[in-house]
């Protein structure tokens, strides 16, 4: 009876200082142990997203004498799902990529924030960024362009920034906007992530669902922010954080401690062995 496990990572299996518990770490490496499909599913891109396999002692260099960890990586909100094998040149490969045109909903929300920051993911690679993000809050090579440059190309994910609005702004003005057409979450900061319309780490963990053959009523997703809510309502078990929004728990069917609590590790204890 093997399960596929999605695991969300900042706010669920490391704070958001990225400081992983030790017991968390256990956790994840005794439920990979017990067989089960151990999926990380995050909003990061996939280049921020690989390293936490090691974190969490799942890379073949951090266990030599062990099976090497081998499986899928949810990226970009289900934007980009990678699978990770040593054989693979650099130890991982991009399986699908699901892109969108940008160009108008960028347009339309620059009318409303006139100075945020605007990013458009390059898969493997970095950004391409107009305006100022705060330092380390993108990975990977960071290119500056213009915005109309950001206007040119499909992109599989877009992240929006502006440290003078809040959370709650951002939600005031997606939802008088409409965002037709795009998939959006608003994040603990005044961040919001765009993807392509029905894309979500749901839409990516059912694909994942089919290739490794679980059952529906084997699923488990645990997570804490706006873009786990579609993941939770997927799951056959969804799990909340306890930091987690109000609407984040109503969408889950159980809710576990903070992740200063070790939250993550407490739910992960109840699997199957």
């Amino acid at each position: 009876m093997r399960w596929l496990v999605a695991l969300d990572v900042d706010g669920t299996l490391v704070d958001h200082d990225e400081v992983l518990s030790p017991v968390v770490r256990q956790a994840v490496r005794d439920v990979v142990a017990a067989g089960h499909h151990v999926v990380v599913s995050t909003g990061r891109s996939l280049d921020s997203a690989y390293p936490v396999l090691s974190w969490l002692g799942l890379a073949p260099t951090d266990a030599p004498d062990e099976k090497p960890y081998v499986g899928p990586l949810v990226c970009s909100n289900g934007a980009v799902t990678a699978m990770v094998d040593p054989q693979l040149p650099d130890g991982r490969e991009v399986t699908d990529v699901v892109t969108f045109d940008p160009a108008p909903v960028l347009r339309l929300l620059v009318e409303d924030l006139p100075t945020a920051a605007f990013a458009v993911e390059e898969v493997g690679v970095g950004f391409k960024v107009a305006g100022r993000f705060p330092e380390h809050e993108l990975t990977g090579r960071i290119t500056t362009v213009s915005f109309e440059e950001l206007l040119e190309a499909p992109a599989c994910r877009v992240v929006v920034r502006s440290p003078e609005h809040t959370p709650e702004d951002f939600l005031a003005i997606t939802e008088r906007l409409g965002m037709k057409g795009v998939n959006y979450s608003v994040g603990w900061t005044a961040w919001l992530d765009l993807a392509p319309e029905g894309v979500s780490k749901a839409s990516a963990l059912e694909v994942v669902r089919h290739r490794l053959g679980v059952d529906p009523a084997h699923t488990f997703a645990m997570g804490d922010g706006r873009n786990d809510l579609e993941m939770l309502r997927w799951a056959a078990r969804g799990v909340a954080m306890g930091q987690a929004p109000a609407e984040v728990k109503d969408a889950a069917d159980e809710v576990t401690g903070s992740v200063l609590e070790d939250g993550a590790a407490a739910a992960l204890a109840t699997l199957p062995r």
